[in-house]
């Protein structure tokens, strides 16, 4: 894997033009390639390097990093918003159910990369919503997937989202394709976004308590028996706190194997194998099941819309000096969002 991130390195210096999949997306006003090639010049190479460093030495890093970017988008924008501590005025975004299982490196990986972007480039400069979105884009190309271009300058925001907002934004691993549809619907998402994200589930782990609906009391028929057999040696009992791969044929590298998985009955998830068994879907994993090069295209496109929901700009919101808390002159702000009127304007 070592030799592997190396040459993924070299490679993805080659890689700063615009491709196809990027162009398919239009660029929220007030983002930009180039956002920061005059105040953080190096920006993406200090991601870059940093990570590099943390992969070699644990590559299963990558899915986390990918996961809180979907996580922070998900719900009330790409704000940045999932990274606040909670305060006087409730708990905070990571604190609801849906991000428990969110891994606590992640959002240490996002401080020390907002220290090392901060000595380079100085304060208030660049935003955590932005470090988070360049650290998942550089966990895809370092655990093998592709480059692509973001649009940058987004802001942070000034409050964090309740734990309802939260939970009817982030569809549960129980959900099937119909719930999933009208989830990623009320975000201008369509089928193939949603078949095309899901394959971030390449890479990384998934809980127990997660998918033991499937095995007890009785066996879903959708999954394989020998795979059923396998899971239940790693989850004996519905609660078990145990963990397991997501993609079981190349767990740490970022391919289309997935869908392979879907179509031989191994997804883990309920929201995983639905896709395969739902016709609306069907037909879209089995064509990035045998086309990874279609499966990273849709998926660089997906990323880009998703990387753009709600997005604070301009003046709206601001850049954390600290990633889990507002800046001094806004702690009153700090607040909890418990409906659709946020501070500032996030329309789009």
């Amino acid at each position: 894997m070592a030799s592997i991130i190396a040459l993924l390195l070299v490679m993805s210096s080659l890689l700063g033009v615009i491709s196809k999949p990027e162009l398919e997306v239009p660029v929220t006003p007030g983002l930009s390639f180039s956002f920061y090639a005059s105040s953080c010049p190096n920006l993406e190479f200090i991601i870059r390097d940093h990570l590099f460093r943390v992969f070699m030495n644990d590559i299963t890093q990558a899915a986390g990093l990918l996961r809180l970017h979907f996580h922070d988008c998900f719900v009330q924008g790409c704000d940045g918003s999932v990274l606040l501590d909670g305060s006087a005025s409730g708990p905070s975004e990571k604190d609801a159910p849906p991000n428990l299982t969110l891994r606590p490196e992640a959002f240490k990986i996002i401080n020390d990369l907002q220290a090392l972007v901060q000595a380079n480039c100085g304060l208030r400069i660049v935003s955590c919503a932005d470090i988070t979105a360049l650290a998942a884009r550089e966990s895809v190309l370092l655990a093998g997937g592709p480059f692509y271009a973001i649009p940058l300058g987004r802001r942070d925001g000034l409050n964090f989202a309740t734990r309802n907002i939260t939970l009817a934004n982030l569809p549960p691993p129980t959900s099937n394709t119909t719930q999933l549809l009208n989830s990623l619907a009320t975000k201008n998402l369509d089928a193939t976004d949603l078949v095309a994200l899901s394959g971030g589930h390449t890479i990384g782990k998934g809980h127990c308590t997660s998918f033991t609906n499937r095995l007890y009391p009785t066996q879903d028929q959708t999954m394989d028996q020998t795979f059923a057999k396998n899971l239940k040696l790693t989850c004996p009992a519905a609660n078990t706190t145990n963990t397991t791969v997501l993609d079981i044929r190349t767990p740490n590298f970022f391919d289309n194997k997935y869908y392979v998985d879907l179509m031989n009955r191994q997804g883990l998830f309920t929201s995983d194998q639905t896709l395969f068994t739902d016709s609306r879907t069907k037909d879209i994993v089995i064509s990035f099941a045998i086309n990874q090069s279609l499966f990273f295209e849709k998926f660089i496109v997906g990323m880009l819309k998703m990387g753009q929901l709600q997005v604070l700009t301009g003046t709206q919101g601001e850049i954390r000096v600290n990633c889990s808390a507002p800046n001094a002159g806004r702690m009153g702000l700090w607040s909890v969002v418990d409906g659709n009127e946020q501070e500032g304007d996030k329309s789009q």
